[in-house]
């Protein structure tokens, strides 16, 4: 029997360019979004006071980048008196773990307490809202779902018009 020697060559290395990096985030995103951590421990996730409040995200493709779901954000909002005042396109879901208040949106107030869910409508130009704790002697919580894609496709803008004052004692009237 004869046999026939060939020599292969190594592959090249590919070029660095913005097309084949696409190629690998659209392959490690997709492989996070299956495979990705699917248990993130409260314990885990910091309270951090923004002018906003103090916000405990849970899940944020920015904070936690090895669960799955990269493309939502879930965070607790504990609202000591009130937050920050902001405007973006809405389309997100709050829902009200404990305690009781009101949110003003669009110059409208809305009570709410425990149990209740407030969604923030996909609106033309944003919906101005802003929240506040009925009874500061008591805890007032409720947590955020915002879906990226959606907030991504109606091209929202996020616009801090009030500082919440915490934030504002800490580092000033930072807009």
């Amino acid at each position: 029997m004869e046999f026939e020697r060939t020599k292969s060559r190594e592959r090249e290395q590919m070029p660095n360019n913005i097309y084949e990096m696409a190629l690998k985030y659209r392959k490690d995103f997709n492989d996070r979004q299956v495979s990705g951590r699917l248990l993130v421990k409260g314990k885990d996730a910091e309270v951090q006071l923004s002018r906003q409040g103090y916000i405990q995200y849970l899940l944020s493709g920015l904070y936690f980048k090895d669960t799955a779901l990269q493309t939502w954000q879930v965070f607790v909002h504990d609202i000591k008196k009130q937050s920050g005042k902001h405007r973006h396109q809405g389309g997100l879901v709050l829902f009200i773990l404990e305690g009781r208040g009101w949110s003003v949106v669009d110059g409208i107030r809305y009570d709410w307490e425990e149990g209740d869910l407030v969604p923030l409508p996909l609106k033309p130009g944003g919906v101005e809202h802003q929240h506040f704790n009925g009874d500061p002697e008591k805890g007032c919580k409720w947590i955020a779902f915002i879906n990226y894609p959606l907030f991504d496709e109606a091209a929202s803008e996020l616009v801090q018009s009030e500082v919440n004052e915490d934030f504002k004692k800490m580092y000033g009237d930072v807009l």
